[in-house]
């Protein structure tokens, strides 16, 4: 389990068609391989973004039905190497969508599944606004799958801001996290690194964070800046901003030498919650 392997995030700019992004991800997916990539992440909604709700909840099709996931399990199937969806549209029995990431062994295997848990319901306060949940209903359940080289811990995008999660999944067991985002420009200039920098820092995780970049539909824009970091917090690759592909050497023995330098870990403890504040108001003297 402590064998090193080649990490790769691929860094796209979807459109609103499902078929050009399943081809060019295919083709940025090989460019991965082909650098000797062992384990690929691809970006949240890595097949279509259509930033218009209606379009979006009609484009969306069974997990069954959608042809991204044929494609990258023969690639995976072909390459005999480890590939991660960061997350398709998958349309559910109930109307809704599911944002659902998918881990694909080297057999090609659907390894393990998870739908997104926080869903992206913001003002951004310059008349950016979104609402993920008037499509997409909520996962329920954290997932930590097991890969060659150790467990990894499956999470999307805005679950980012919520590092219990995080802190979950490395009590469990998790050496590497995933987090496949389309962050917005806005709020990946200002968080997205410190806050993946942070996830890997408070864990003692690798974090493989590949994203979506550049300009879409209807004026949308993503921040890009995939990044491949160690558990120490240091920056081992990082995509820029424009589409492709980066790569980095991990060795899974750095997680423990990690977490026995700092074990905090070991450190957590179980508390009460706080109760609500109160407060005395502190007479002042005359004149004060």
């Amino acid at each position: 389990m402590n064998e090193g392997f080649r990490a790769a995030c691929v860094q796209i700019t979807a459109g609103r068609e499902l078929a050009p992004n399943i081809d060019r991800a295919r083709n940025l997916v090989r460019e991965a391989f082909d650098a000797g990539a062992d384990f690929v992440s691809l970006p949240e909604n890595v097949t279509m973004i259509e930033p218009d709700t209606a379009r979006a909840r009609e484009k969306a099709v069974p997990e069954d039905d959608h042809p991204g996931l044929p494609a990258f399990r023969e690639l995976a199937a072909e390459s005999g190497r480890w590939l991660h969806v960061g997350s398709l549209s998958i349309a559910r029995e109930d109307g809704r969508i599911a944002n659902r990431s998918f881990l694909i062994d080297g057999a090609g295997g659907i390894v393990a599944r998870y739908d997104k848990l926080h869903l992206f319901d913001v003002r951004l306060g310059n008349g950016e606004s979104y609402r993920e949940s008037d499509n997409v209903a909520p996962g329920e359940r954290a997932v930590l799958a097991p890969t060659p080289w150790g467990p990894i811990g499956l999470t999307i995008c805005y679950d980012l801001r919520f590092p219990a999660l995080y802190r979950s999944l490395a009590r469990a067991g998790a050496r590497f996290l995933t987090i496949p985002a389309a962050f917005t420009r806005t709020t990946g200039r200002a968080h997205w690194e410190v806050l993946v920098r942070a996830r890997a820092i408070e864990t003692g995780c690798f974090v493989i964070a590949a994203a979506q970049c550049g300009e879409h539909a209807e004026g949308r824009s993503t921040w890009g800046h995939s990044l491949i970091v160690d558990p120490w917090g240091t920056v081992m690759a990082d995509g820029g901003e424009a589409e492709g592909v980066i790569l980095a050497d991990i060795d899974p023995a750095e997680v423990d030498r990690t977490r026995r330098r700092i074990p905090a870990l070991e450190h957590d403890r179980d508390f009460a919650p706080p109760g609500p504040a109160t407060f005395s108001v502190v007479p002042q003297s005359p004149g004060g």
